[in-house]
């Protein structure tokens, strides 16, 4: 069995071994970068990277290029480089380990994290790495800790623990004014939000609807989770966003527009990537009470997110 440094040196001759056949312009032809590990986590959509690492060079491109390899390396190892331009703290022991954080946190806390829930699902990544590119500080509800860890490093507070359990549920809540659940049945599994300012929903719970015939018996018990879901946020008192999206598609996001219709969801699709971006920029307009929208892939390019959804919220409202 290989040691974490022995893998994590194959995984870094790899990529050094890739990139000798790789530039980022063929990695925009791939569906996917896939590692040849056994880590969920390793799996990313190469676009997704690619336009991660643009936005990245975009806040620093006062700064000298550096090669594509060691981009990768820096956004998986969450090296020096990529620490620095996010202004990430130093918390790696000189042998790489990670210093542990404390585990306890004073009740009069200011709350500036967002919490994003089922973190290690594939649109909660995405919801991750988008978070990251804003410097927001995050904290994860994820199955695998080790693996967030591996993952995000410093950048992400990764929690593990079972969310029906009042005393986990409390200190995963702890800092967090926001939460983004990108996955239905969250919600429905939580007795107390006490604190939290913000909820955004990412629910399919529209396409579920639209289904029939074995799709509809397939997507039978995500709809009830979803129903419950919104049915507990309308409940709960708490300022929350629901995000009605089209079917969620594989494909690259950034390169279409966006349909905000009323029931577009029902029959159309968004891409994975732009519905996470979706639910980020979404924590920028927190409503009085609720706020519900469909969105899906479509022809209106949007340049300036806060009044495009300050614009939605308005007529929403009439």
């Amino acid at each position: 069995m290989e040691t974490v440094g022995q893998e994590k040196k194959n995984r870094q001759n790899w990529l050094r071994k890739m990139a000798g056949t790789l530039s980022s312009s063929t990695l925009l032809t791939q569906t996917h970068l896939v590692f040849p590990f056994q880590n969920p986590w390793r799996t990313l959509n190469s676009s997704f990277l690619v336009n991660i690492e643009k936005r990245a060079h975009t806040r620093c491109s006062a700064k000298k290029k550096i090669g594509f390899v060691d981009q990768i390396l820096d956004y998986i190892e969450g090296g020096p480089k990529l620490r620095k331009w996010y202004g990430a703290p130093e918390l790696l022991q000189k042998d790489g380990s990670v210093v542990e954080e404390e585990e306890d946190y004073p009740e009069d806390e200011v709350r500036d994290a967002v919490l994003v829930t089922d973190g290690d699902s594939e649109i909660g990544q995405m919801v991750i790495l988008s978070l990251i590119i804003k410097r927001t500080r995050i904290k994860a509800l994820v199955k695998d800790k080790r693996a967030a860890n591996e993952a995000f490093g410093t950048y992400v507070e990764s929690i593990s623990g079972d969310t029906s359990n009042k005393i986990f549920v409390k200190k995963a809540l702890r800092g967090v004014r926001a939460i983004i659940c990108p996955n239905e049945g969250f919600l429905s599994s939580i007795e107390s939000l006490k604190g939290v300012e913000h909820i955004i929903l990412l629910s399919q719970l529209s396409v579920y609807r639209a289904s029939s015939g074995i799709q509809a018996i397939m997507t039978n018990n995500p709809r009830k989770l979803a129903e419950k879901d919104e049915q507990v946020l309308m409940a709960s008192g708490i300022p929350y966003t629901v995000i009605r999206a089209g079917m969620l598609q594989n494909t690259p996001g950034g390169t279409q527009g966006f349909s905000f219709e009323e029931g577009s969801a029902a029959s159309g699709s968004l891409s994975m990537e732009d519905a996470a971006s979706v639910c980020v920029e979404a924590l920028e307009v927190v409503p009085k009470a609720r706020f519900k929208f469909e969105v899906v892939n479509g022809g209106e390019k949007v340049s300036d997110w806060k009044e495009c959804l300050t614009r939605l919220m308005e007529k929403t409202k009439l």
